[in-house]
């Protein structure tokens, strides 16, 4: 074989190689992105699981609270009308909105049945308020593991030169789950 065909055989295997390195490395940044938006989306899940245990609840708590606070009507109303927005919510941000003022008007709730101690002693009451307290629980909880899952793609796909395919196929920046301004106050407890 002579030295022309060698060199254009060294030739076409190192653009072989090159091809290969690059499909291999476009193919498994791309399955790592899908990979870790699926994630995203499963955390996602796992909050409106939780959402969705809370907004099943609170008809309990105010048919409860209805009972023993009757003039405490603005807070139930404020109450209902924040959980019918959580059920019109559409999108990722109009939930998070929608369920950050539940959260509101429910600690507000909270708050008011401090008012009444036959309120507190009742069974059901306790039950439900034990209940609520859980899914709150799991509710921040699961919104960590959102934020954890969020910041993970969104790093990988900011990140050089994942942030090139990243723009190539299309990801976008997932957005986090952020407390309201108003939860930086507590409500007030007045008797």
């Amino acid at each position: 074989m002579n030295k022309g065909k060698k060199n254009l055989i060294v030739i076409f295997l190192i653009i072989f190689v090159v091809i290969l390195a690059f499909f291999t490395f476009f193919k498994g940044t791309y399955n790592q992105f899908v990979t870790m938006d699926e994630s995203v989306k499963a955390s996602w899940a796992q909050v409106e699981n939780q959402f969705q245990r809370r907004y099943d609840l609170i008809p309990n708590l105010v048919e409860t609270v209805k009972g023993y606070a009757k003039q405490e009507k603005d807070v139930l109303v404020e109450v209902t009308n924040a959980r019918a927005k959580v059920g019109g919510a559409a999108d990722i941000p109009a939930k998070i909105g929608a369920n950050n003022e539940l959260a509101g008007a429910l600690s507000r709730l909270l708050v008011v049945m401090e008012r009444y101690p036959d309120l507190k002693s009742n069974q059901n009451f306790i039950r439900l308020q034990d209940e609520l307290a859980g899914t709150e629980n799991r509710i921040a909880v699961e919104r960590r593991r959102y934020n954890e899952a969020v910041k993970t793609y969104n790093v990988t796909i900011r990140s050089f030169p994942d942030n090139l395919l990243a723009s190539i196929f299309g990801f976008q920046k997932a957005i986090l789950f952020e407390a309201p301004s108003t939860a930086k106050t507590a409500p007030q407890v007045k008797f």
